[in-house]
């Protein structure tokens, strides 16, 4: 697969990822991590008495693997650049250990700042091995040019 630039990518466009099984020791080192020891991801038996029956994964966990599932895809190696920022992010589902999930991503826009700049906003959406969507929202992206915008010239007489 080449890699997809600015210019060749087309709003509507999906990707799907691979899988990745969520291990004790994404829980266990997310919680160190960030700090976030909280029993219903950290003691087994408090979180067995909570709606969810078992620890959770950290709700923000989810929103680092699909960023890195997107790492994942071989046509954006190149050309991508930043991560711009995160909107109307939703945690619809608990993820749990031995979940197997995967990201699917669809291009909604691009613009290009006055500067020559290519942005690309993405719905993502992380789902479970039983096609619940856990996580679910919106990513803009920095992405780079094929060929950088000459930038305006003035010459001076």
């Amino acid at each position: 697969m080449r890699d997809l630039y600015y210019e060749d990518v087309r709003v509507g466009s999906e990707f799907v990822s691979v899988g990745r099984t969520v291990s004790e020791l994404d829980l266990n080192m997310f919680a160190m991590l960030s700090g976030d020891m909280h029993p219903i991801h950290t003691d087994s038996v408090y979180a067995a008495t909570t709606p969810f029956g078992q620890r959770i994964l950290h709700g923000p966990f989810g929103v680092a693997l699909a960023i890195g599932l997107f790492g994942r895809f071989s046509e954006f190696q190149l050309a991508s650049i930043a991560l711009t920022e995160i909107r109307e992010w939703k945690f619809r589902a608990p993820v749990f250990v031995g979940d197997t999930l995967h990201l699917e991503m669809q291009i909604t826009g691009k613009t290009e700042s006055k500067s020559g700049r290519g942005f690309i906003d993405r719905r993502m959406r992380l789902i479970n091995q039983k096609g619940a969507v856990v996580q679910e929202g919106l990513m803009g992206l920095l992405i780079a040019h094929r060929t950088p915008p000459t930038p305006n010239l003035v010459l001076r007489p």
